[in-house]
């Protein structure tokens, strides 16, 4: 049988009720700057988890400090943390969704301000920092944006502190209640700034080379996996490429063989978006599904075991039932439509006429009478 929208997904010992996911996306909501989840976040996560997705993923979730985007980021880098999001992974839980956490460093893209107020670096007196990044260069802010943190070029000792930092997040998550942890090494962030040539000049064990440069995300992968229990499922997001082909660049071919021996780490599911290394890193054109092919070039062309999702544009039901259909990828991740409409994959289930294959809360039964 062709798999389709509404088709379960196995991963290890978890069966996910559908092909959709939340993906993740950040809410700069933390109102006290210390990285702890707030009733925001448990009622957007599990709104979504309400509306039938199989999988609600977190924010970019930082493992430590420093690595937060801005100051209002979400957080795991303490016990405390770890306490906060239970009742989320928890309430996800009991909606029949899977909840899932990405966790992530900002590297030289930390310590910014929010989108709405700017994006622009925080000022030392304001709360900012100084980031780390593979490379001594910051992130490139426009001249009329104030003074970029300061970025410190990582030593061996920082990236062993870092490494630590993702066993210990995962960990945490573990504990919490989260079953699938997605390690986030895609838009530029730390892991990413690793992957590319274009922010990685170094010359020691993690520069130069493809095996070099993939070195700590390999290595990231290896730790997480260790923890995290045997019959969940780890995924890792990447960059599929930088949309920069004038130059030496992370690319989908790269990908490809970077999807084939995170494979071999026992990755589950390649999350493949793209771009983000520099501000001009992004297509000309983002129309509909603008992404799935990078999705579906590493599904045809990796000799893999693990699944892939797909993001990026991704607005229709049609759309989302179409990719996995079509083998394109084995799971469909949608952001902003889930901020338009909360309750996608119940209305996709009514559009797509497939009635049998989701059932509404009971509280909500009555909005949804057809299913």
């Amino acid at each position: 049988m062709t798999d389709d929208l509404f088709s379960t997904l196995q991963l290890r010992d978890l069966e996910v009720p559908n092909r959709v996911m939340l993906s993740p996306m950040c809410q700069y909501s933390c109102e006290d700057r210390d990285g702890m989840a707030t009733e925001w976040h448990r009622v957007h996560l599990g709104s979504r988890a309400v509306g039938g997705a199989g999988i609600v993923m977190t924010e970019a979730t930082a493992v430590e400090a420093r690595g937060r985007i801005t100051p209002e980021d979400l957080g795991i880098w303490s016990d405390e943390h770890g306490e906060a999001l239970a009742p989320v992974a928890e309430f996800v839980s009991e909606q029949g969704g899977v909840p899932a956490i990405q966790l992530a460093h900002a590297g030289r893209k930390a310590s910014k301000t929010r989108p709405w107020d700017g994006s622009v670096p925080v000022a030392r007196e304001d709360g900012g920092w100084e980031t780390v990044a593979p490379s001594a260069e910051p992130w490139p802010y426009d001249e009329d944006d104030g003074e970029a943190p300061a970025t410190r070029r990582m030593d061996n000792d920082d990236v062993a502190d870092v490494r630590q930092s993702f066993v210990a997040a995962a960990e945490r998550a573990r504990d919490a209640g989260f079953r699938v942890a997605e390690v986030h090494a895609a838009h530029g962030y730390l892991l990413h700034e690793f992957l590319s040539p274009v922010t990685n000049d170094r010359d020691d064990e993690y520069g130069g080379s493809f095996e070099n440069r993939t070195r700590l995300v390999r290595e990231i992968v290896s730790d997480v996996r260790e923890v995290w229990p045997d019959g969940d499922p780890v995924f890792v997001r990447i960059s599929a490429t930088d949309w920069l082909d004038d130059e030496e660049s992370w690319d989908v071919e790269q990908s490809v063989r970077l999807a084939e021996e995170l494979d071999d780490l026992g990755v589950d599911l390649l999350d493949v978006s793209a771009g983000g290394i520099r501000p001009d890193s992004a297509p000309e054109q983002a129309g509909p599904g603008y992404q799935v092919p990078l999705a579906e070039t590493i599904t045809r062309e990796a000799d893999v075991e693990m699944k892939v999702g797909a993001v990026g544009g991704i607005e229709t039901a049609e759309q989302a039932d179409a990719l996995v259909r079509n083998g394109r990828a084995d799971l469909a991740i949608l952001g902003r439509k889930h901020l338009r409409d909360p309750y996608f994959t119940l209305n996709a289930a009514k559009k797509l006429g497939r009635e049998d294959a989701v059932e509404p809360p009971v509280q909500y039964a009555r909005g949804f009478p057809e299913l």
